[in-house]
């Protein structure tokens, strides 16, 4: 539709308007108490079904308030379908059953335009499922035409941009949020069961530790200091712990000043966890319930699809070293150092002035990382790579991590957390040299090492990426489906 037509409607719709206004009618509705989802309406059918004679007797007396999604009908007698959040419904408007003011309003709407519908719920002739309407409320007006033919938003980026639009024309993104929040909801159900409590930490932080990534700069004007947006929130976390806090975790959004890909977005929403006198065998039963938890919340089972993917999420899942993996996948035993070299340089990957570990990293991220279709629990990492995390007792050259992929995706990472202030102290050191001062953990935090100083019980801690989880288990290929309102680059 060009912008011309558009602004031609939006005159006729602005006409309309004055006249709805002219009935003494508010154009933008009053408080509407006592409606019923319209799902639950449709659950209330009668059961007896027309027959070859006609309408069925009226059923049940309901209330509805929703969008008008479609309009037709000619004469006396006109129908609307009318959706909300949990459904849409057929809704049949009679100029004798509502009455003249409720017939001059009829006679006024348009698509997108909000109503509130009394009346009875029966079937038409045709046997469809219809409120039969004897009064009608006007609740809000549209200005602004909805998609063309209401088939809905089918430009991707218009769709990111206007996702208000994208909400209400095209039911199966509705259904990837209110998934989206049936997810989250039940990750806070399985914690308080587990006996979790839920915290807040810091998101401007003084100093950006928890992870290696750029983070974004602020300022605070009052105290004259730069702040970073927090990349996570993991230090905190574990200061909580040394506080006798056994058990906390956190929902809540991460940033990182980086680029954007279909599973990247500078803005995200993070779930870490942590709990006192764990390890990370104890963060792998943690994952598995949040999941199958997660699963059994949004419905669908346990095999699902993802893309033309298959996948089966039946607990438990099996859990793979990073040295088999290496071995199974690039043909190399991890502690061979000539032959890594030859591998790497194979895969096309640098090696001249790079440590042993990061060839090792990157060689399993170009080799290894698309072959595992997961579930999978890829456990005991390089240490050199790893360092919040604590050791293994008997072989301190591999870390106790796991990282859980799903066909090439990391969605959760989590270690045995290192615990020790003097070791810890002593790989923030070896960490931050060569650092550049933009990026993240370029500064000591002093005052978590001091935290250690206290003593910070053995401990198992978790983080899973609410975005990249909800993409897979919604079955959509892009973060941005997932993500309310995704950083855009601006319209104009």
């Amino acid at each position: 539709m060009s912008d011309e037509s558009r602004e031609s409607l939006e005159d006729v719709r602005m006409e309309k308007l004055r006249k709805i206004a002219e009935l003494g009618v508010d154009p933008w509705g009053q408080r509407f108490d006592g409606h019923q989802a319209i799902g639950d309406v449709r659950a209330q059918a009668p059961a007896n079904e027309p027959g070859p004679g006609g309408e069925t007797p009226p059923g049940p007396v309901v209330r509805i308030a929703g969008r008008i999604l479609l309009r037709r009908g000619q004469g006396k007698v006109g129908f609307l379908q009318v959706g909300d959040w949990s459904g849409r419904i057929q809704v049949m408007v009679g100029q004798k059953q509502v009455g003249e003011l409720g017939w001059k309003i009829a006679e006024l709407l348009d698509l997108g335009d909000v109503i509130g519908v009394d009346g009875r719920l029966g079937y038409t002739r045709t046997g469809e499922l219809t409120v039969f309407a004897e009064s009608l409320t006007f609740l809000t007006k549209s200005l602004l035409p909805p998609p063309e033919k209401w088939h809905g938003l089918t430009d991707q980026e218009q769709r990111y941009r206007q996702r208000y639009v994208d909400l209400f024309s095209n039911p199966e993104a509705l259904a990837v949020f209110l998934g989206r929040s049936k997810l989250i909801a039940s990750f806070r159900r399985t914690m308080a069961e587990r006996g979790f409590a839920e915290v807040e930490t810091p998101t401007m932080q003084s100093i950006a530790g928890g992870a290696a990534a750029r983070p974004f700069v602020t300022h605070h004007n009052a105290l004259d200091i730069d702040l970073f947006l927090r990349i996570a929130p993991e230090l905190y976390l574990k200061r909580l712990l040394v506080g006798g806090m056994e058990r906390v975790f956190e929902i809540g959004r991460v940033y990182r000043n980086e680029g954007l890909s279909p599973k990247h977005n500078p803005e995200f929403t993070m779930f870490e966890a942590y709990q006192s006198y764990g390890d990370y065998h104890s963060m792998m039963d943690l994952t598995e319930a949040l999941i199958v938890g997660a699963i059994e919340a949004i419905g669908g089972g346990l095999v699902r699809p993802w893309g033309e993917a298959t996948i089966d999420f039946t607990p438990p899942w099996p859990r793979r070293t990073y040295a088999e993996l290496l071995a199974e996948h690039a043909g190399i035993d991890p502690g061979d150092p000539a032959a890594l070299k030859d591998r790497a340089e194979a895969a096309e990957i640098h090696t001249a002035g790079k440590d042993p570990d990061v060839i090792l990293s990157e060689l399993f991220e170009e080799v290894v990382e698309d072959r595992l279709d997961g579930p999978v629990f890829v456990i005991d990492y390089p240490a050199a790579i790893c360092p919040l995390t604590k050791r293994k007792t008997s072989n301190p050259a591999v870390a106790e991590r796991f990282e859980l992929y799903i066909r090439g995706v990391e969605l959760a990472n989590a270690y045995t957390e290192l615990n020790d202030p003097i070791l810890q102290e002593e790989l923030f050191r070896k960490q931050l040299a060569g650092q550049r001062e933009e990026d993240s953990m370029a500064k000591m935090d002093d005052d978590f090492v001091r935290a250690l100083k206290h003593g910070m019980p053995p401990a198992g801690g978790l983080g899973i990426g609410i975005d990249r989880l909800c993409m897979v288990l919604l079955n959509r290929t892009t973060i941005r489906d997932v993500i309310l309102f995704p950083l855009m680059r601006p319209e104009h």
